[in-house]
């Protein structure tokens, strides 16, 4: 017996949201389900291959797979925004490069990544002298605080876990990156901080660094994910993930 049914506009009524993640990376997708809306925003999901080892060469790597990962996204959608989700490698390969390769296969999509993201965070919030941490050896920091620095802030502080195997990475404690903020924060004549990787679990202590120093906090999911909801045209602020979501892209 053939049964009846009707169509609708499925999930994503009020947009479409793609990301490309690390095959290594186990934060960032449980981070995007804490920010991101629930209600009529549809959020999809694809991996690309990464070695544990984050070097410059092996970041760079990547650029060749993004429109095959990108290509496992539902190709019936028409994509509002498709975030491209590793800080380092948008640092090695450059966002505009990372935009080109996704839109081989969705032309139509808005591009962003969590480099691309920072920047628009911090010129949204006006930051101009952050204290900048991250989790990378020495020549992997160094390529992203370049990018940021081209893009017009004044790094005043640093500060690096120097660890190179991301799977490590992702098992560093939310304690142990509170601390290193707050040190970074101590040490620093900052107007905020930014904590790079899309792998360091930041979603549940941005708001206490934020509370215990005074500063704006900037993560890499944080940022990925309110400049996606903004290129989407979504307005929506999640509550307890820090001062950023209070805010529009600037001008």
């Amino acid at each position: 017996m053939k049964l009846p049914f009707v169509t609708d506009d499925g999930i994503g009524t009020r947009a479409n949201l793609g990301l490309i993640l690390l095959s290594t990376d186990e934060t960032l997708e449980a981070e995007m389900r804490m920010f991101a809306p629930q209600n009529g925003v549809a959020l999809y999901h694809t991996r690309i291959p990464m070695v544990p080892e984050i070097r410059p060469e092996t970041l760079a790597q990547m650029q060749a797979d993004i429109p095959a990962a990108a290509a496992l996204l539902p190709s019936a959608l028409e994509f509002d925004v498709i975030g491209y989700g590793c800080t380092s490698a948008s640092s090695v390969i450059g966002s505009q490069k990372v935009a080109e390769a996704v839109q081989q296969i969705f032309p139509k999509a808005k591009i962003t990544d969590p480099l691309a993201a920072l920047i628009a965070a911090g010129q949204a919030l006006g930051v101009r002298r952050p204290g900048f941490l991250t989790p990378y050896l020495p020549e992997v920091s160094a390529r992203m605080r370049d990018r940021l620095e081209e893009a017009g802030f004044d790094i005043t502080g640093f500060g690096s876990f120097e660890e190179g195997d991301d799977r490590i990475v992702a098992r560093i404690t939310e304690a142990s990156i509170t601390a290193a903020a707050l040190r970074l924060a101590q040490t620093t004549d900052c107007d905020a901080l930014v904590v790079s990787c899309t792998n360091l679990r930041c979603a549940k202590v941005i708001a206490s660094i934020e509370a215990q120093t005074g500063l704006p906090v900037l993560s890499s999911n944080q940022a990925l994910a309110w400049h996606m909801m903004r290129l989407a045209g979504l307005d929506d602020q999640p509550s307890g993930f820090g001062a950023l979501f209070s805010h529009s892209l600037a001008c």
